[in-house]
């Protein structure tokens, strides 16, 4: 906000760093600081302030004593206009007392290069008539990384909604998968039932010679072995189960007795203890020990 002024108060202006220890502190440090009188006249400035003003083609030995830095900045035109105007408003807050501090940052852009500063406007303690120290310290590096940053977290939230949609996409064709496969698994049982297990039945009851008996028994025991996976939903259990069958399975179940199957069928105990047998065949159930209730318990 240090613009280009000649308009110079008299001489007699009172400076704020009379001390050399004092202007030797304000010369060190790397802030553009400027004293302000209670006009907005400019008291003191350091060597920051005059290399920025001589950087942007003021005189080198041109120190801003006597400008009206209020004046300068009400009298800014164009695209900086709004910042200055509000830096002006900032400072006259500060001077009459109705808030403490202004801070306030903005951007000052070269023609190939990016610069943003941090401004501070503060009272001087103790100051008749009120003085004013204003600060201003680039933070382009700040404002860079915030940029990056902010760009950074642009690219992982499109990543991230990219992810979820994705995710959603997968949800979807897994699902299908599912379907797909659970009703491929019913159509398969559904023909082995209806195509293959009658004509079977048929052979194993037919007058075979004991090697045509041993062939019809292995290709019933691979078949078998080969529809059990299927059988571990109670869904594909039913395609498979005669309608006996399935009471006394979800009689089972339950924890029912044979007697008390039977009691509750109202058939003979010979026949749900038949029923139970075609039931561990039909599940693949070779091992004794292997509970039948606990194997249907398993796939409800």
């Amino acid at each position: 906000m240090s613009e280009e002024s000649n308009d110079r108060m008299p001489e007699s202006v009172t400076l704020q760093c009379p001390d050399p220890m004092a202007r030797s502190a304000l010369n060190a440090l790397s802030a553009n600081i400027a004293i302000l009188d209670h006009n907005g006249v400019i008291l003191e400035t350091n060597y920051a302030w005059q290399a920025f003003s001589a950087k942007g083609g003021m005189p080198p030995d041109f120190d801003y004593r006597g400008v009206n830095y209020l004046l300068i900045c009400d009298a800014t035109t164009g695209q900086e206009a709004e910042d200055a105007g509000k830096v002006a408003a900032g400072i006259r807050s500060v001077i009459n007392k109705n808030i403490e501090e202004f801070l306030f940052d903005y951007p000052c852009h070269e023609t190939d290069q990016q610069h943003w500063f941090y401004m501070r406007a503060i009272r001087i303690p103790e100051s008749n008539p009120v003085q004013i120290v204003i600060s201003h310290e680039e933070i382009t590096a700040l404002k860079l990384t915030e940029q990056a940053l902010r760009e950074s977290q642009e690219t992982l939230n499109e990543q991230k909604q990219g992810l979820e949609e994705a995710n959603v996409a997968l949800k979807v064709l897994l699902k299908q998968r599912d379907t797909d496969k659970q009703e491929l698994e019913k159509r398969f049982l559904t023909n082995v039932k209806g195509l293959v297990l009658p004509y079977v039945e048929k052979l194993r009851n037919a007058r075979l010679k004991p090697k045509e008996k041993i062939l019809v028994e292995i290709v019933e025991t691979h078949l078998q072995d080969i529809i059990t996976p299927l059988m571990q939903n109670l869904a594909n259990v039913n395609i498979l189960l005669t309608p006996q069958e399935m009471q006394v399975a979800t009689l089972v179940k339950d924890g029912k007795t044979s007697k008390e199957i039977a009691d509750i069928l109202i058939v003979s105990e010979a026949t749900v203890n038949f029923h139970r047998k075609n039931l561990r065949t039909k599940f693949g159930l070779t091992n004794k020990q292997t509970n039948l209730r606990a194997f249907l318990m398993s796939v409800s």
